[in-house]
């Protein structure tokens, strides 16, 4: 009889950093957009190191877990966060010129990023509902801020920031019970398990 050697993978759950990173980020671009405080390099710099580089790196741990979904998920918004501040800085720093219709550019931006989102919904439905409302919220958040960019309606965008908050803090919330639940062993914070 051969000798079997068992791996235990003993690797950390990337899920809390990559939603933190998301969440916090949604949060505050979200605060902005409710109209409450303005556009600056605090959420510009949450965009490039928390919402992006971290989500990337945690989309890297989540390929050496094997997970697919959760690999495509932070790897794309970590970059989604890099590319809406690259769209910001580059014409201000002079290395791209200002589009004159920026909203109809934006708009399909927002759009496409709303569809990605849509159909990264579904792998959620066998996961678990805090996870569901996190991409649930955000697809709506994508479409509203579409629509509001197409549209010029400033009270749209308001709206969606309303929206965003709840769409970050959703994922805040998701980490945390992650955090707690993984911490403790057992469920302190409720996720909603699917059941299989």
């Amino acid at each position: 009889m051969e000798n079997q050697i068992i791996q235990v993978d003993k690797t950390a759950n990337p899920a809390p950093l990559g939603l933190l990173g998301f969440g916090m980020t949604t949060v505050l671009l979200n605060i902005h957009n409710a109209g409450c405080i303005p556009l600056s390099s605090m959420i510009l710099a949450m965009g490039i190191f928390y919402g992006g580089i971290a989500q990337v790196i945690a989309g890297i741990m989540e390929w050496k877990k094997g997970n697919t979904f959760g690999t495509t998920a932070f790897i794309s918004y970590g970059f989604f966060w890099l590319t809406l501040v690259g769209l910001l800085v580059l014409p201000k720093l002079g290395w791209w010129d200002a589009q004159a219709d920026m909203s109809g550019s934006m708009g399909w931006y927002l759009f496409l990023w709303g569809v990605f989102t849509f159909g990264m919904f579904f792998p959620t439905l066998k996961n678990n509902r805090a996870l569901q409302v996190v991409f649930g919220t955000l697809t709506i958040l994508f479409f509203l801020l579409s629509a509001a960019e197409f549209s010029g309606n400033a009270d749209l965008t308001k709206i969606a920031g309303y929206e965003g908050i709840i769409c970050g803090a959703s994922a805040i919330y998701t980490a945390i019970a992650e955090l707690i639940n993984g911490g403790y062993g057992k469920t302190v914070l409720p996720l909603g398990i699917v059941k299989k």
